[in-house]
């Protein structure tokens, strides 16, 4: 199926740059649904109907895993569901743009640690003082559970960034995702299915998580695994540096959250950091798929 192939002569970055934009849009649509059942409760359903689309197009071999690829596939799984539900719980507290640029402070992190250049770690500090002028703390009204929620989604975006790659590397075309999600449902469905069953449940709740769900986890979380097939750690971190501004842009447009002059300040801050923490990051070659599904062909580098 050649949907779910690495897309030959598409750059790498402009996957990336998309799938930026897709996970920004869907948490922003996803915040009507958090006012029904709760930031748990949207994560769940959104890996749930995820789930159900990636095994309509991407069905897994399921027999041809081996017990060594099993640990990378649950922590995978475990890791995307909570960074989803621990981001929607921040986003539900603070603005969207505050929230990214928190997050962000994750895989800026494991770029800096990674790179060769240990004068790269300070390029995360640079970032958390950018965090501080978005939080704008002086004037005693920051919102502490929201900005620990993000910090919570940034420590899983930091392994997801890790994992993604290494199970990318498995597994061809998006087949890994379809193994990955699943248990991400699996993992989320004791503080989700709580939430859904106590909350103001509408159908119309179904619908647009499902709407969500195609854009994120699907579309989006699918193009970052075919972006990392070609990119290293430290070049994708980078280019996530952007993904604050488009947190702004989209709640800006979606949310109406006007960000305030020191906070436009604090996003350039971060940005600055991210673009600056590396320069250099294509992978030389990308690794062979070990594995493929019956509906995809084999990955080719």
């Amino acid at each position: 199926m050649n949907a779910l192939r690495t897309p030959k002569g598409i750059p790498a970055w402009s996957m990336a740059v998309a799938a930026m934009l897709a996970v920004q849009l869907s948490n922003a649509l996803s915040v009507p649904v958090i006012d029904q059942v709760g930031p748990a409760g949207t994560a769940w359903l959104r890996m749930c109907f995820g789930a159900a689309f990636l095994w309509m197009i991407a069905r897994p071999a399921i027999r041809s895993l081996r017990a060594r690829d099993l640990p990378a596939l649950v922590a995978l799984g475990v890791v995307t569901g909570f960074m989803t539900a621990f981001f929607l719980a921040a986003v539900d507290r603070i603005p969207l743009g505050t929230a990214v640029a928190i997050e962000f402070l994750g895989p800026l992190t494991v770029a800096g640690v990674m790179s060769t250049q240990r004068k790269a770690l300070a390029w995360p500090l640079l970032a958390l003082i950018g965090v501080v002028l978005l939080t704008e703390p002086w004037h005693g009204s920051i919102d502490l559970a929201g900005v620990g929620f993000a910090a919570a989604a940034g420590a899983c975006w930091a392994l997801y960034n890790v994992l993604t790659q290494h199970v990318g590397d498995r597994f061809s075309g998006i087949s890994g995702l379809s193994l990955t999600i699943p248990i991400a449902a699996l993992a989320t469905l004791p503080i989700g299915l709580p939430q859904v069953v106590g909350g103001e449940f509408s159908w119309w709740v179904l619908a647009a998580a499902a709407g969500i769900a195609l854009i994120t986890p699907v579309i989006a979380f699918g193009l970052e695994m075919l972006a990392l097939k070609r990119m290293t750690h430290t070049a994708f971190g980078t280019l996530l540096s952007i993904e604050p501004a488009f947190g702004i842009l989209i709640g800006l447009l979606v949310l109406a959250q006007s960000p305030t002059p020191m906070q436009l300040v604090g996003i350039a801050i971060v940005i600055i950091a991210g673009a600056a923490s590396q320069r250099n990051g294509r992978r030389d070659t990308a690794p062979v798929a070990t594995h493929h599904s019956p509906t995809t062909a084999q990955e080719t580098p």
